[in-house]
């Protein structure tokens, strides 16, 4: 049953194959092996990837009910429903997550001895399902969805430049002075880029030709820091360097919309939520709503 689920939710046996972790050849037989036991046909198998057939669907339907059955006995076994104990994983941004989410995560570890907790830091968005979350961190806007979230505050969109840059080159005083100044981006230097901007109520574009492209936001701060040029991050990862006087920020007036910074985790009945969960949530919640606020930059335009 897992493994024909699996395959129809990757939409081919392949991809079943890869995030189960097993061989192709394996995942193949068992489904075939399945359609011969039910002496029926669950799947339609196409160049375009997977179709259910009518009995494929009543018996998928039935299989993810019967699945969710066995996964809360043995999380009640396991004494998850008595206890916080087990086994947590936690997604997290890279930098967010080394500056808030695993201090957070160590004082969780010790009032807690009886969970472990698994951090995993990524700037891609982890797929609940496949990556096995528990719960995640996540900045920006969050799509529609069956997630549960929990907003835990706010972080800017800051364009910030070294003084001795801004000595140099001046400061920009509208997003339409990007065109003059050195630029430290995430795209290709090959071709124009464009940060988004409000002004006059409206959201508009400054465009620009960068001049250094990196590809981690670490390398984008050292190398503003070290005086080749504008670089556009988020406040809590400059607050350090801002407020000791290494970065200053500029074209305060015009920033876009600050991100907003959300916990989320998969729905449950709440009186069905594992105990481990519901206490990470609890414990996390209220101290990275307060880390957020230290980490706040005030306006300085």
């Amino acid at each position: 049953m897992a493994m024909l689920l699996a395959a129809v939710d990757a939409g081919s046996l392949s991809k079943a194959s890869q995030r189960l972790g097993l061989p192709l050849a394996t995942v193949s037989r068992k489904v075939a092996d399945l359609e011969k036991h039910l002496r029926a046909s669950l799947l339609i198998r196409s160049a375009k990837g997977l179709d259910l057939t009518d009995a494929g669907r009543s018996y998928v339907e039935a299989a993810r009910t019967i699945l969710d059955q066995l996964n809360e006995a043995e999380r009640a076994a396991a004494g998850e429903y008595t206890e916080p104990r087990g086994e947590l994983i936690v997604t997290a941004p890279t930098m967010f997550g080394r500056l808030h989410v695993l201090p957070t995560v160590m004082a969780f570890l010790d009032a807690f001895p009886e969970i472990a907790v698994e951090l995993k830091f990524t700037d891609r968005v982890a797929h609940f399902l496949d990556d096995q979350i528990d719960v995640a961190l996540r900045i920006g806007e969050l799509p529609d969805s069956s997630l549960v979230a929990t907003r835990l505050g706010e972080c800017r969109h800051v364009l910030c430049a070294s003084p001795a840059y801004l000595a140099i080159h001046g400061a920009p005083e509208t997003p339409d002075d990007l065109r003059r100044h050195r630029v430290v981006s995430f795209g290709s230097v090959s071709s124009d880029g464009a940060w988004p901007f409000r002004q006059d109520g409206a959201t508009r574009s400054g465009t620009f030709r960068s001049r250094l492209s990196v590809t981690t936001i670490d390398a984008a701060i050292d190398a503003a820091r070290a005086g080749a040029g504008l670089a556009r991050v988020l406040s809590y990862q400059v607050n350090d360097d801002v407020r000791a006087g290494r970065l200053r920020l500029v074209l305060e007036d015009f920033e876009a919309a600050p991100r907003p910074v959300h916990l989320v985790y998969a729905p449950r009945s709440q009186s069905r939520l594992p105990l481990k969960l519901r206490a990470f949530i609890d414990f996390a919640v209220p101290r990275l709503r307060d880390r957020l606020v230290q980490a706040a930059l005030p306006a300085t335009g």
